[in-house]
């Protein structure tokens, strides 16, 4: 069964602690080698990733100069940035989204300097769906464990995807291999994320994230794994779902 709502304070399927959490982290964003580190080593499977599907949909070449030109992209909990920049460097219209005002702050002023357009909103993705927009792809990376309500959040985020459109989600797997790694050693052992930044509790399995997309109106099409190589200090996709996992889902035809 889908896990209920928790009582953290929150604000929508905000949930403040977690927002004040990486707003105190925000300075370190673009950091390679700070607390985000893990993160900018993963990016690149998780563009890829994107970059990929969203060619595959629309019948694009993503090797091509622009492959994602055109195409709107919601980046919902968009952190500094580090996912939206690339998007937009491959031709995206990206829209950031991001509750932690601090986080917001850094994304626009690494966006200017960059000179990369990004529209970047201290909002919720149900203030934007509320306000009637849409996009041909909402992005829910690593934000699905942290939200306070995960299946009304995701079918939120469902209804932001336009006919044809596609919704992408990154996790961690609710396993005792994932507490293993996330948490007793990323956190703990490794030290590759400040302490506390994951509730294992809050982790989401393919089943749980899968019923609530096909509550949202979506189907999933594909899911994968991401796997951690300690010989290369680097990541790869795989079919081990078993700590992190991501998924593309579209419209059921």
């Amino acid at each position: 069964m889908d896990r209920p709502a928790t009582d953290h304070p929150s604000d929508g399927f905000v949930d403040r602690g977690e927002v004040a959490r990486f707003d105190a982290l925000a300075a370190t964003w673009w950091d390679e080698s700070g607390p985000m580190r893990v993160l900018h080593r993963f990016n690149p499977v998780r563009l890829a990733y994107i970059r990929d599907a969203l060619c595959r949909h629309h019948g694009r070449d993503p090797q091509a100069p622009l492959p994602l030109d055109g195409l709107s992209i919601c980046d919902v909990g968009c952190g500094g940035g580090v996912l939206s920049e690339p998007l937009a460097r491959l031709g995206a219209t990206v829209t950031g989204l991001d509750p932690a005002e601090q986080n917001i702050a850094v994304a626009r002023a690494h966006a200017e300097a960059a000179g990369v357009p990004i529209d970047y909103r201290g909002e919720t993705i149900e203030a934007v769906v509320a306000a009637g927009r849409s996009f041909d792809a909402v992005l829910i990376m690593e934000v699905v464990e942290h939200v306070s309500d995960m299946p009304a959040f995701v079918r939120t985020a469902c209804s932001a995807v336009k006919p044809g459109g596609m919704l992408f989600g990154a996790t961690l797997n609710r396993t005792m291999r994932s507490f293993a790694l996330a948490i007793v050693g990323a956190e703990y052992v490794l030290g590759w994320l400040p302490r506390g930044t994951h509730d294992w509790e809050k982790f989401v399995t393919p089943d749980e994230l899968g019923r609530a997309i096909r509550a949202g109106g979506l189907a999933v099409t594909d899911t994968v794994g991401v796997i951690y190589n300690p010989l290369t200090d680097g990541w790869r996709t795989g079919r081990d779902t078993a700590v992190n996992y991501m998924v593309a889902a579209a419209h059921r035809g």
